[in-house]
C-alpha cells in the first residue's frame, strides 16, 4: 500500500488507522501479488469558508481490477472510513460478479454434459 499526503503529515497513528481499516481490503489481493492500493490523503482548504476539509482517495490496479473512490468529509478519519467503504463495496460487488459469471459457466458445462450422456444411454 503506498501513502501520499498533500498538505498534510503523515503520523504514525494516521498510518497505523490506514493499516487496520484496510486490512479487509488487502484479504481479496493476498493472491495477486501484482496488486497495488495507492492511498491519497490530502486537506483542502481554499473553497471551504470554516475549518478544514479532508480529502482521502483510494485507486487499486491489479489483476483484472482497476477501482478508484474519493471521498471529502470534515475529519480525516470520517474520510478514510468513507472512502474505505466505498472501495470494500466496489471491490466485493465486482468479485461476486466474477464468481456469479465462473458458476454460470461451470453449470452450462455441465448440462451440456448431462445433455451428452443422456444420449449416449
Amino acid at each position: 500500500m503506498n501513502i501520499k499526503t498533500t498538505a498534510l503529515d503523515l503520523t504514525p497513528a494516521i498510518s497505523d488507522y490506514l493499516d487496520k481499516r484496510f486490512d479487509a481490503i488487502n484479504k481479496f489481493f493476498v493472491n495477486d501479488s501484482t496488486a497495488q492500493i495507492d492511498v491519497e490523503l490530502a486537506r483542502t482548504t481554499n473553497h471551504h469558508k470554516n475549518g478544514d476539509i479532508f480529502r482521502a482517495e483510494v485507486h487499486i490496479v491489479g489483476k483484472g481490477v482497476n477501482t478508484y473512490a474519493s471521498s471529502e468529509k470534515e475529519d480525516l478519519y470520517m474520510a478514510i472510513d468513507a472512502v474505505r467503504d466505498e472501495i470494500l463495496r466496489t471491490v466485493k460487488s465486482s468479485n461476486e460478479k466474477h464468481r456469479s459469471l465462473v458458476r454460470r459457466g461451470g453449470a452450462k458445462i455441465k448440462n451440456i454434459i448431462k445433455g451428452l450422456w443422456s444420449k449416449n444411454n
